[in-house]
């Protein structure tokens, strides 16, 4: 989670490897009808066509300046997540 240049603004930026070629990776927030303390950001991988069985590195970024929690953001992975307050 890096700061804007405008006051109060953030962005998520997710690198990584990607076990295929041919994968796309996204940021996907999750949807809630109230304000939460952390905020859930998925990390979803998505296979299109014939897939290339090899790694390659992925970076992704999002605007998340209007998607804070109360206290943060929480970044969901495939196998691990990890909560970042906001400064």
């Amino acid at each position: 989670m890096v700061p804007g240049f405008i006051n109060e603004t953030f962005f998520l930026i997710v690198s990584g490897t990607k076990p295929w070629v041919t994968m796309t990776v996204e940021l996907s927030p999750l949807i809630y009808i109230k304000r939460p303390e952390y905020w859930g950001i998925e990390v979803i991988g998505c296979q299109h066509g014939i897939g290339l069985p090899q790694t390659a590195p992925y970076h992704v970024a999002l605007d998340i300046s209007h998607l804070l929690g109360t206290k943060g953001i929480e970044v969901i992975g495939a196998s691990t997540r990890k909560q970042f307050k906001v400064p």
